[in-house]
Parts: structure tokens; sequence; C-alpha cells
């Protein structure tokens, strides 16, 4: 009779002693000195413009905690000093390969952060999962990133890009654009808008007339222009990178062709860049997708909302902030909250704290919100039109029609 009492005992006794020792763990955990973000920028090639915004945007943030003693830190209960640990990867996957796992190995940091955008994010994935790292991945939204369930990966500052032109693709047929071509860089980030944005056509019974990929390293669009002008098309939609929307307007402006209406990623992220680069005349009239701090985010319940940010960054700067420094910004702020209430300073605890504060959450970028495979489902992006202001451009809104500032003008005036 005795045995049931004894077995019961003795589960009850290791019970006490797993837990008295996870305590004890926890006890012994000793605070570190500061709390190193680690982190790559590159200074030049491809990504150089946008990957330094983001950097920027994640110094003001670190400078801004550090001024009020550190990031206040659940596990010790108390503050502690952020700093930032970057290396420059010189928009390389191979340099960025070497350097992330210098950043886990070496400098031994606490938080991993992924450089801008997709292609080098994309090196960082298995590198963080290798070494059990949560990665903090700012704007690297390519959809074959978040394919499956993981603890060790999360979108945190810009949707991922599946998702990006549902909205687009709605406008276009709500206008009742019929011949539509698209020309998209053969990367994650490129393509999978390209995906999606057919399979939302598709649903409206409208098939690409031109549908085709070229390399992200692609500088010159005058003979796929010509091709494309060919498919005679009510709207060309052209998704890349900087460095691709420069290309493709310098091409289009040489051609002499004509769209009714085009469309392309970047204007909406850096307009002072492209418009240094292919001027204000190739830009007029053009559509984006416009990120904060073009669109405003009034209501938030973590950290300054758009117009407050955008004053604070201006008058530290003397510049107004583009879309990436906001990005870089915002980060920080995800990752201070994600350290004030973890309730261990484990990557584990650090992932568990995201989602628990996923759609529940409001920042000046939107609604944070990432599903158990790390991608983010909340700050959805609208369309806007550049148009003429001035010697200048400006950004109206014109899809869909609760976020609308104004009414698309289609088709686009020939400058």
């Amino acid at each position: 009779m005795r045995r049931p009492f004894q077995r019961a005992w003795t589960a009850c006794a290791a019970g006490l002693l797993a837990s008295g020792l996870a305590l004890s763990a926890a006890a012994a955990q000793t605070a570190p000195s500061e709390i190193k973000i680690g982190t790559l920028y590159a200074s030049s090639g491809a990504f150089a413009v946008p990957s330094q915004s983001q950097l920027q945007g994640l110094k003001y943030w670190a400078a801004g905690v550090n001024r009020s003693g550190g990031v206040f830190v659940k596990a010790f209960d108390k503050k502690i000093p952020v700093k930032i640990v970057a290396y420059d990867d010189q928009s390389s996957t191979a340099t960025a390969t070497t350097l992330y796992s210098q950043l886990v190995t070496q400098d031994h940091v606490n938080i991993l952060m992924a450089d801008f955008g997709s292609v080098l994010t994309s090196v960082a994935i298995p590198i963080a999962a290798e070494h059990h790292m949560l990665l903090i991945d700012p704007t690297g939204s390519g959809a074959n990133f978040f394919t499956r369930k993981t603890n060790y990966l999360a979108d945190i500052s810009i949707p991922t890009s599946a998702v990006w032109p549902r909205v687009l693709g709605d406008f276009i047929l709500a206008h009742k654009i019929k011949r539509v071509a698209i020309i998209y860089d053969s990367n994650d980030f490129d393509a999978s808008q390209a995906t999606t944005l057919k399979a939302t056509l598709e649903k409206g019974g409208v098939k690409p007339v031109y549908d085709h990929g070229v390399p992200t390293s692609e500088s010159n669009y005058t003979v796929l222009i010509h091709t494309i002008a060919a498919s005679h098309p009510d709207a060309v939609v052209e998704f890349g990178y900087a460095l691709n929307d420069i290309a493709f307007f310098h091409a289009l402006s040489g051609s002499g062709l004509h769209f009714k209406m085009t469309f392309s990623i970047f204007p909406g992220q850096l307009l002072a860049l492209l418009e240094k680069n292919v001027g204000t005349k190739a830009l007029a009239y053009t559509f984006t997708y416009p990120v904060p701090p073009l669109v405003v985010y009034d209501k938030t319940n973590l950290g300054p909302n758009t117009g407050t940010f955008v004053k604070a960054w201006t008058a530290a700067t003397k510049s107004a902030p583009n879309a990436l420094d906001t990005a870089g910004f915002n980060t920080g702020l995800i990752m201070q909250h994600m350290l004030g209430t973890a309730p261990t300073f484990t990557q584990l605890a650090f992932h568990q704290a995201l989602i628990d504060m996923s759609g529940k959450t409001t920042t000046l970028l939107g609604e944070f919100k990432i599903n158990e495979n790390g991608a983010q489902l909340g700050e959805q992006l609208p369309v806007a039109q550049v148009v003429p202001e001035g010697k200048g451009l400006k950004f109206v809104i014109v899809y869909p029609p609760n976020k609308a500032t104004g009414k698309a003008i289609y088709p686009a005036p020939r400058n």
C-alpha cells in the first residue's frame, strides 16, 4: 500500500528538485554590463543607401535609450546600456555570411539583427538557426523565409513581401485595367511580390500580358522596356531594389515611350535617392507603396507616433527621416519592449515576448503582428501616386478608399 505513496513522493521530490535547479540557474545568471546588438551594414554596393539608413535609425534609438541609462531588462530588473556592434558587409552575401558568424561565435552578441533587405538577410537565417539565436529581421521580407514554424526568426519593421502587392492588385482590378506587364528581380523579395500580384489579378480574371524575371544585378532595361511596350500594356509594374528602379527609369526616359501606369517600389522609401538620380520629371505620375513616414499613424501604444518621431528626428539630424531610418528606429523600439517583457534572458524567451506582443501593439509603423513562422502580417501598404508639386513631388494615397487622400490620375499624363 505504500508503493503508490512512495511513487507520488518521488515524483513530487523530482519536480521540486527540477524547479529548484531552474530557480538556481536563473538566480546564477549574471546581468551583462551592456546589451550587445550585433548587426551589419553596407558602406558600398547595391544596398548601401538603405542599409546605412536602417543602421542610422537603430543608432538614433540606441542613443535615446542610453541617455536614460539604457534599456530596462525584466530578466535582471534593471536598466542596461546598449552597444551596437556593426560590421561592413559591402552589400556582399559572402562577406555577410562571414560577419554574421563572427558576431555570434566571436563577439557573442546578445541580440543578432540582420542587415537591410532580403538578399543580405537570407544568409543570416541559417546561421541564426544553427546557433539557436533569434534573428531580428527589420526589412528582409522574402516570402520564402517564412514557410515553416520557427523560434529563431522575426520580421519586425516591414510586412512579408507575399502580402505587399495585394492592395496594388485590388487597385488595378478596381480601375478595370486588363493588360498588365510585370518585370521583377529574381530574388525572394521581388519574385514573391510578382507571385502574389499575379495570383491577385488572376482571381479577378486578369492574366499578365508580360511576365519576366531579371537578375538582381540588372542595370540595362532598354531592350526590356521595348519588349514590354510591344505587349501593349495598360499598366507596367517593375519590382526591384532602388538601383533597379533607377536603371528602369533612366531607360524609360531615354526610350521615348510612355505607359498609362508605371509602378515601382522604392520611390515610396527613398524618394530623395530616386529624385537625385532620375529627376522629378521621370517620376511624375508614377505609382508606388507609401510607407511611414509618408503614411502617418497618430495612435500608438509603443513609442512616439509618426509625427512626433519625424519632428524629433529632424531636429536632431537636421534632415527628414526616410522609410529605412524609420524602420531602424522601430526595430529598436520592438527590441526594447522585448527585453522589457521577457522573463528570462534567453533567445526563446525573447521570441515568446514578441509573440505575446503580436496583435496588441501599434507603433509608428502601424500594427505589429507576426505569425508562428516569423512573418510580419501587420503594417499593410497602400498605393500612392507621385505627383508634381511646385518644383518637387508629393505623394497622394489613392487606394484603398478608406486611406485615400486623393484620386488616381489614370492614364498618367505624358510629361
